[in-house]
């Protein structure tokens, strides 16, 4: 059994949440399954935008894939897919929407990732994101194997 590592970050305000995206994106490969885990509003959303901009520039638009379930981003170093499955009913839905293409060719960012059920793979980075001490503030929980660890290094020095 792979052994995993917990990190617990303290995320100040929005800003603090945008540079964990920025700094995720920073060190992400194909073949990447992150898993954004929060309740409403707990900023999964705004951490994938950070992300998503970081690798497909600044101006790009990032709609929130509630409705599509998925959005795609074509990058120069890798692909990224953004799904939001809040709305799906069954995990066998997924394999409707080309989640198996995602986790070998490209990034998978994916909001409720509890949805997918068996489908979601053992190796990845869970990202969960719960309120904190003020009303912007976050506490961020990773919990990863040793190849995040690796690529995240001090991360949370």
């Amino acid at each position: 059994m792979t052994e995993m590592t917990t990190l617990h970050l303290h995320l100040a305000d929005e800003e603090a949440t945008l540079a964990l995206g920025r700094a995720l994106a920073a060190h992400a490969r194909a073949g990447d399954v992150i898993a954004l885990e929060g309740g409403l509003g707990s900023g999964k959303t705004v951490l994938a935008r950070a992300f998503i901009r970081h690798l497909a520039g600044a101006t790009e638009d990032v709609p929130s894939p509630t409705f599509t379930l998925v959005q795609i981003y074509h990058c120069d170093i890798v692909s990224i897919w953004h799904f939001d499955l809040y709305r799906l009913n069954d995990s066998e839905e997924a394999l409707e929407l080309g989640i198996e293409e995602a986790f070998h060719d490209a990034v998978s960012l994916i909001e409720w990732p509890e949805r997918l059920g068996n489908w979601l793979p053992a190796r990845r980075l869970t990202v969960r994101l719960d309120p904190g001490e003020s009303e912007e503030g976050r506490i961020a929980t990773l919990v990863y194997g040793p190849d995040w660890a690796r690529r995240l290094g001090d991360l949370g020095a």
